[in-house]
């Protein structure tokens, strides 16, 4: 078989039909918001194509924004193999994401070496506190990819203004049409390789601290209304394509010659026994 072929999609004609309709419906219900966003750093929007390849974590409840606002923007996301993801994973596919699938809970140490694979060339997208939970509780899956593939982490804080809340154990939020949709997006957090268990453990808590105290930063934006210094209008949007050229164009002015690369080439990731268990 050609390693570079796309393997056969047997998912049923029914599911398909399923995940075509909930992303029509998505990008209809979504489209009635207003979305507003504070950065740190603006650049870290993927639609800019500046810096490398970063790992975006944003709670599992809020999963609806970013799957509306930033597809087509070389982004793989990180789903369950459970069957309840089956159709999200048809609705990312048509608005603009790859996706790969894994967890905790199954296909962990595959997912990680994919999403290894993946980040040599794409930004990953992961919701660590998903499938199953507990909420807003960071896994350890994005830390330790971070600190194995010199990968910066951007925390996205996101709030909407009263939303309908599901009676899941992400207490899934719904927007109501034509309320306000805020993101307040932290700076990239980089992670020391070669760290213990114990100090991998302590930087998870950190960026767990830290992406909690942006969303809450952002519901409660999304519930004032009011207007915030620095605040920018936010809109779906994929890759600029005047901006990656841009872009290309100065990275090939600051590129070293090929016999100042070192030999090892793109950091690689090798699982222990134990590491599966890192997986979001």
């Amino acid at each position: 078989m050609d390693p570079t072929s796309k393997p056969l999609d047997r998912t049923p004609l029914w599911m398909r039909g399923a995940g075509l309709a909930a992303a029509a419906g998505i990008r209809a219900w979504m489209s009635t918001l207003q979305y507003q966003a504070l950065f740190y750093d603006q650049n870290v929007d993927p639609i800019h194509g500046v810096g490398g390849p970063r790992i975006y974590v944003f709670w599992h409840e809020y999963i609806l924004i970013p799957l509306y606002m930033r597809g087509h923007c070389n982004l793989t996301m990180l789903l369950s193999k459970h069957k309840d993801a089956d159709i999200l994973y048809r609705v990312a596919h048509h608005m603009g994401f790859e996706c790969v699938r894994g967890s905790t809970h199954g296909g962990a140490a595959e997912a990680l070496l994919e999403l290894a694979r993946r980040g040599q060339h794409m930004h990953l997208a992961i919701t660590p506190d998903g499938p199953r939970g507990p909420r807003r509780k960071l896994a350890q899956g994005p830390v330790y990819l971070a600190s194995k593939l010199g990968m910066p982490i951007v925390p996205f804080g996101m709030g909407l203004d009263r939303p309908w809340r599901a009676r899941s154990w992400d207490r899934f939020a719904v927007p109501r049409p034509g309320s306000r949709a805020r993101a307040v997006v932290g700076p990239e957090i980089y992670i020391p390789p070669g760290l213990s268990r114990p100090e991998l453990e302590d930087r998870r808590l950190g960026v767990e601290s830290l992406l909690n105290q942006l969303c809450d930063e952002a519901e409660s934006w999304a519930a004032s209304g009011e207007r915030r210094e620095g605040a920018v209008v936010v809109k779906r949007q994929g890759i600029d394509p005047d901006l990656i050229a841009q872009r290309a164009a100065e990275l090939a002015q600051k590129a070293p010659s090929p016999d100042a690369l070192p030999a090892d080439g793109a950091p690689t990731l090798s699982l222990a026994p134990d590491d599966s268990r890192a997986a979001g």
